[in-house]
């Protein structure tokens, strides 16, 4: 029954993997006796010497304690880092790549005030115009020069010639006044409504018709022209035209200084008779 045993192995050797039969000496020298002739046999190692081959085929496939510890360290380092940078979220660059070479630095900026800035309105400017200079008088003769307090008359320059004190009173147009001759015409002709409705009636003897009085409470102390007369007004005496009878009484009787003006562009005074309005 071992015979067949050690035969069936002995042919299937080169068939199939080799199988490994332990036995002892004593065994192997009663298969000798009973076969009677030499039985090529496998190599038989002993039960310890197999597990000491197999253990050092494991050792050799094994990885080394320290090198398998230092993997085990990396492995946890990896792991710890990624977990932190997940945790942390993503870190600051150390330096801007596109930065430039001169830094500069930013001004706070501040949304308010530009906000009020664009909202506000506008202050309107402030134009600066230059007063004009006074207008200088025109056509003087060589020689005469320009006076601070000239005035312009019936498109010429007039200055003051002199003061006369005078009594003055006021008359009316209508016949209150002027009865029978209250035809709203004046000595020279001309209306009563000449110059605005300011004039003088004078002595022709001292004032002759033409002349040129400004009168302090009258027509605002503008120029006025003697354009009338009449046979009660002799000497200092002047009569101022209201275009009321009430106005005149209302002026009343007046002991004041008059100014008399001329022309001061050297030509000679206009005949009002010629120039009727």
């Amino acid at each position: 029954m071992c015979t067949g045993v050690v035969a069936r192995a002995i042919r299937s050797a080169g068939k199939r993997r080799p199988v490994v039969v332990q036995k002892t000496e004593d065994m192997i020298v009663r298969q000798r006796r009973v076969v009677g002739a030499a039985i090529p046999t496998l190599p038989v190692r002993p039960l310890q010497a197999q597990r000491q081959a197999r253990g050092s085929t494991l050792v050799g496939r094994r990885l080394p304690v320290s090198t398998a510890f230092a993997w085990f360290l990396a492995a946890s380092a990896t792991v710890g880092t990624a977990i932190a940078a997940k945790e942390l979220g993503p870190a600051a660059p150390m330096a801007a790549l596109d930065s430039p070479s001169v830094l500069v630095a930013e001004q706070p900026s501040a949304p308010e005030q530009v906000f009020e800035a664009a909202t506000a309105a506008p202050e309107p400017a402030v134009e600066v115009v230059a007063e004009p200079a006074p207008a200088m008088p025109v056509g003087l003769p060589e020689g005469v020069e320009p006076d601070t307090s000239m005035r312009w008359f019936n498109g010429r320059p007039v200055r003051p010639a002199r003061t006369i004190t005078m009594r003055v009173t006021a008359y009316s147009p209508d016949a209150a006044s002027c009865w029978p001759y209250a035809d709203g015409q004046t000595a020279t002709l001309h209306g009563v409504d000449t110059n605005g409705g300011f004039l003088v009636a004078a002595d022709t003897d001292m004032l002759p018709f033409g002349s040129m009085l400004s009168i302090d409470g009258y027509a605002g102390g503008d120029v006025v022209p003697v354009l009338d007369r009449g046979g009660a007004i002799k000497g200092n005496r002047l009569d101022l035209l209201f275009p009321t009878h009430e106005a005149a009484l209302e002026w009343g009787v007046r002991e004041i200084e008059v100014i008399v003006w001329e022309y001061a562009d050297g030509k000679p005074a206009d005949d009002p008779r010629k120039l009727r309005s």
